[in-house]
């Protein structure tokens, strides 16, 4: 039992010498970092005082994997938008062309409709300039596609 104790103490005396040491080793960081600092600001213009461009870059670099995912969100509920724009649309537009057949009055063609025609100009419009930014000719319609294709042109063009 006593050959025991005596080891126990002595792990314990070498864990507080290793904790002492830790200890010591940060307040000399501490120090350190604030000679640095006292340093730099003498040196180095507020605006230029490398300490506080890295710690701006660091929040950045932090902020960036968050205003990343913002940005999806953003632009699945843009897609979302223009998907129900398009579903609105076309099922008001086969309403309204079943109203015209069965009051007997001529049906409207999709290119005779100025405000389908520009709203379905504008769409292939904002395809094909996705489709250019990525240098992708074959796009499918899928949402997620178009939605991927326009982040990484916003983050191609930053």
């Amino acid at each position: 039992m006593g050959h025991r104790r005596q080891q126990q103490q002595q792990q314990h005396e070498a864990v507080d010498n290793l904790l002492n040491l830790f200890t010591k080793a940060s307040y000399d960081l501490s120090v350190v970092q604030h000679r640095l600092e006292k340093e730099f600001q003498n040196i180095y213009p507020e605006n230029a005082n490398p300490m506080n461009l890295v710690s701006r870059v660091k929040k950045i670099q932090d902020e960036l994997s968050s205003l990343k995912d913002q940005c999806r969100e953003l632009l699945a509920a843009k897609q979302d938008l223009i998907d129900q724009a398009r579903t609105t649309l076309v099922g008001n537009r086969s309403l309204l062309q079943r109203m015209q057949t069965s009051s007997g009055l001529p049906v409207t063609r999709d290119f005779d409709d100025p405000a389908y025609a520009d709203f379905n100009q504008i769409i292939d419009e904002w395809t094909a300039q996705l489709r250019s930014n990525r240098g992708n000719n074959k796009l499918e319609a899928d949402s997620e596609d178009i939605n991927q294709l326009l982040f990484s042109a916003i983050v191609q063009d930053n």
